[in-house]
C-alpha cells in the first residue's frame, strides 16, 4: 500500500501534527481556500476533486482547470496503484522503483531556478512581458505545477488542430446561450475598423452585441481587390449566421465609406438600420456647435494661447503644456479639449505672464503677443470658457456614461432634451439658444439613429413626456416603422397598441406597471406589463435591447492582422480564421470578468508607441471624467 506521502492531494493541505504512523485520520487545512477539516485522506481528495457525501465541502477557490488537472494525477495515483498491484501478484504490495518521489523531485528544484527557466523563455522567444499578467498563462501555471514532473505539452501540430478544435467548440457551447437570447432581444452587429491600416484598405472585426454579452463572429482583411464587394458579401455572411431577423441594426466606425456600403447591404437585408456610432456623433456635434458665431471666438482665443504658450516654453525651463496632451484628444472633440485645457492653467498662466523671464522672452521674438497677455490678465476670456464649459457639461457627462454592454436606445433622446434644459439654466440668451436649437434639429436625423427618438416613447421612465406632439421623435417613429415592418397592416396594429399604452390601457395601467416605471429595467417592464399588446412588446424590447456605440477600445484587436500574416501559410485559411475566433471571443471573456487590462494584447497596444493612437478607455474616458470633476468645482 502507497504511504500517505506518496498521495497528491496531501501537497495542497496543510497537515497539523505531521503523519501519524498507524493512524489515516489528520487535522488538516486546505491551502486554497483555507478551511479547516479532521480526516483521512479520502476527506483531502473529495475537497479538492470536488465530491460530496464525504462530510466535507468542494473547494471554491479551484477553478476549472486546475480540478481537471487534479482529476488527472488522480486518475494517475490510480494506474500506479494498479500496476504495483498487478507487478506484485499480490494485494496491497508495494513495488519498489527508481523513479523519485514527487516531493523529491520539486525539492531539487529551487523557485528561483524556475524564474530563470520562464524569464528565458521569454527572453528567447521575444515575448510580451506583460503575459504574465494574463489570467490565462496563471491558470496554465497552476495547471502545469498542479500536474507534477512529467509533463510534456502538446506539440505545435496538436495546438493548431486537436486543441484549437476543441477550444472552439468549448466558446460555441459557451455562447449557446448568447445566441438563443437573440430572438428574444434582438442583437446589434459591430463592425470596428482597425484605425492604422493605409487609405482604401480595411481590416474590420465584426462583433454580435446583445444583453447576454459581445460575441466575436469574424475578421475581414480587404486590401486589394473589390473592396466594396468583399465586405458586402463578408457582412452579408455575419447576418445570415445571426440570421437576419435576429439583427435591428449595424454600427460602424467606417467614416465615409459606410456611405458606399450601406446602400448595399440595406437593399439586402431591408428591415436593418444602419445607425450611426452615438459616441462619434456626439462628438462631432460638439464640434459644430464650436462653430457657432457666440462660441467660436472662445476657441479661437483658447488656441492662439495655447500656441503662444509653447513657443514660449520651449526657449524656457518652465513647461506648462505638454504638447502630446493635445494628441490624445484630437479624436474626442478637440475645440472643446483645448478650452479646457487652457482653463485648468489658469493660475499658472496668470503667473508666467508677469514673470521676469517672461518678459525677457517678448524681447527675442517678433511676434506680438499681447492679445494673448491681454486674454490671459484680463476677466473676459476666461468668464467666457467658464461658460463655454458649463454650456457642455451635459455632452461629456452624457459620453462617460456611454458603454459597449449598456443599452442606452431610451436615454440619447432624453439627453438632447436635458442638455438643452441645462443650457437654459445658464442664462443664455435667447437668440443663441435659438440657433443652437437650430443646429441640433438640422443634424439629429444625420447623426443619429430613428431607433433613438422610438427608444425614447417606449422607455416607460420617460412615460408622459410630450412625445407625441414632438415632430422630431414622431418623425423618428414613423421611420422605425417604415423599415421594421414592411406590411401596412402590420404598421397599423404597432400604431394602434402604441396608442393603448399611452392610454395606459388594460395591464399598462395597473398600480404595480405605473409604479415600476422608473424602477424596473424597461426591458423587464415589457416583459412583463406589455403582454397585452403583443406586437409592440416585442419591438420595445428589441429597442431597448441595443447597445448605441461601437467598441471604444477597438485597438485591442489590432494585432489580429499580424497574426494571420505569420501563421496563415503554415495553418491555412480555415484554421486562421478559427484561431481568431477563439483568440477574441477569449478576450471578450477576460473583459466580461473584469480582466481587460490582464490581456497582454491589450497592454502591448495601449501602452506601445508606433501607432501613436491610445484607446478611448485609457485615455479619453479618464479624461472627460477629470473634465467633469472641474465642472463640479466651478
Amino acid at each position: 500500500m502507497p504511504s500517505e506521502s506518496d498521495k497528491w492531494g496531501w501537497k495542497h493541505v496543510s497537515v497539523f501534527g505531521g503523519f501519524d504512523k498507524g493512524s489515516g485520520t489528520k487535522r488538516w487545512k486546505c491551502n486554497h481556500c483555507n478551511l479547516r477539516y479532521n480526516g483521512s485522506y479520502s476527506r483531502v481528495r473529495a475537497h479538492l476533486l470536488g465530491f460530496t457525501g464525504v462530510g466535507v465541502k468542494s473547494c471554491p477557490a479551484i477553478d476549472r482547470s486546475l480540478r481537471e488537472a487534479f482529476q488527472t494525477l488522480e486518475e494517475e495515483r490510480v494506474a500506479q496503484k494498479k500496476k504495483r498491484t498487478s507487478g506484485s501478484g499480490k494485494t496491497g504490495k508495494r513495488i519498489q522503483t527508481s523513479q523519485p518521489s514527487v516531493t523529491c523531485v520539486w525539492k531539487t528544484i529551487a523557485k528561483e531556478d524556475v524564474d530563470d527557466m520562464v524569464a528565458r523563455f521569454f527572453y528567447a522567444d521575444g515575448l510580451n512581458f506583460d503575459i504574465v499578467d494574463s489570467p490565462y498563462f496563471l491558470e496554465m501555471t497552476k495547471a502545469i505545477a498542479a500536474f507534477g514532473p512529467g509533463y510534456e505539452p502538446p506539440t505545435a501540430e496538436k495546438l493548431s488542430d486537436l486543441f484549437l478544435s476543441k477550444e472552439k467548440a468549448k466558446i460555441e457551447k459557451a455562447m449557446t446561450l448568447v445566441r438563443e437570447s437573440w430572438p428574444h432581444t434582438g442583437c446589434t452587429i459591430l463592425c470596428v475598423n482597425q484605425s492604422c491600416r493605409t487609405e482604401g484598405s480595411y481590416y474590420i472585426n465584426i462583433f454580435a452585441s446583445s444583453p447576454r454579452g459581445l460575441m466575436f463572429l469574424k475578421a475581414l482583411d480587404i486590401n486589394d481587390g473589390d473592396v466594396m464587394d468583399m465586405f458586402v458579401d463578408g457582412l452579408s455572411d455575419a447576418i445570415t449566421e445571426v440570421e437576419p431577423t435576429n439583427v435591428l441594426q449595424i454600427i460602424s466606425n467606417l467614416g465615409h465609406a459606410s456611405e458606399s456600403f450601406e446602400p448595399l447591404i440595406l437593399s439586402k437585408f431591408p428591415h436593418l438600420f444602419w445607425s450611426p456610432c452615438t459616441s462619434l456623433s456626439i462628438r462631432v456635434l460638439m464640434e459644430d456647435i464650436a462653430k457657432l458665431d457666440w462660441i467660436k471666438p472662445i476657441v479661437l482665443c483658447a488656441k492662439g494661447i495655447e500656441e503662444c504658450i509653447l513657443t514660449y516654453q520651449r526657449s524656457s525651463l518652465c513647461v506648462l503644456i505638454r504638447e502630446s496632451s493635445d494628441l490624445l484628444s484630437t479624436k474626442f472633440a478637440p475645440s472643446y479639449c483645448i478650452v479646457e485645457r487652457v482653463f485648468k492653467l489658469k493660475q499658472a498662466l496668470l503667473g508666467a505672464v508677469v514673470s521676469e523671464e517672461w518678459k525677457q522672452w517678448k524681447l527675442t521674438i517678433q511676434e506680438d503677443v499681447l492679445n494673448v497677455e491681454t486674454a490671459i490678465l484680463g476677466d473676459n476670456f476666461w468668464s467666457r470658457a467658464c461658460l463655454l464649459l458649463q454650456f457642455f457639461e451635459p455632452f461629456v457627462r452624457f459620453l462617460t456614461t456611454l458603454h459597449i454592454e449598456k443599452s442606452v436606445m431610451g436615454d440619447v433622446f432624453n439627453w438632447r432634451v436635458q442638455a438643452l434644459e441645462a443650457v437654459k439654466s445658464k442664462g443664455v440668451d435667447n437668440i443663441l439658444l435659438n440657433q443652437l436649437e437650430s443646429l441640433i434639429e438640422s443634424k439629429w436625423d444625420m447623426l443619429f439613429s430613428p431607433l433613438h427618438a422610438s427608444g425614447y416613447m417606449l422607455n416607460p421612465k420617460y412615460f408622459g413626456k410630450g412625445q407625441s406632439k414632438d415632430k422630431t421623435i414622431m418623425r423618428g417613429w414613423k421611420a422605425t416603422l417604415d423599415r421594421y415592418e414592411s406590411d401596412s397592416a402590420a404598421r397599423r396594429v404597432l400604431r394602434e397598441q402604441l396608442s393603448s399604452y399611452w392610454r395606459l390601457e388594460g395591464s399598462f395601467g395597473e398600480e404595480d406597471a405605473v409604479d415600476c416605471r422608473d424602477k424596473m429595467d424597461p426591458v423587464a417592464w415589457w416583459e412583463n406589463f406589455g403582454f397585452e399588446t403583443p406586437h409592440l412588446q416585442t419591438l420595445a424590447i428589441k429597442i431597448l435591447s441595443q447597445v448605441s456605440s461601437v467598441p471604444m477600445h477597438q485597438e485591442a484587436w489590432q494585432d489580429n492582422e499580424f497574426l494571420c500574416q505569420a501563421v496563415a501559410n503554415r495553418l491555412g485559411g480555415e484554421r486562421v480564421e478559427d484561431l481568431i475566433f477563439v483568440r477574441n471571443n477569449l478576450r471578450l471573456h477576460c473583459q466580461r470578468k473584469g480582466n481587460l487590462s490582464s490581456s497582454p494584447s491589450y497592454r502591448s497596444q495601449s501602452s506601445s508607441p508606433p501607432s501613436g493612437d491610445k484607446t478611448w478607455e485609457t485615455v479619453h474616458l479618464h479624461q472627460m471624467k477629470g473634465i467633469v470633476n472641474i465642472h463640479n468645482i466651478l
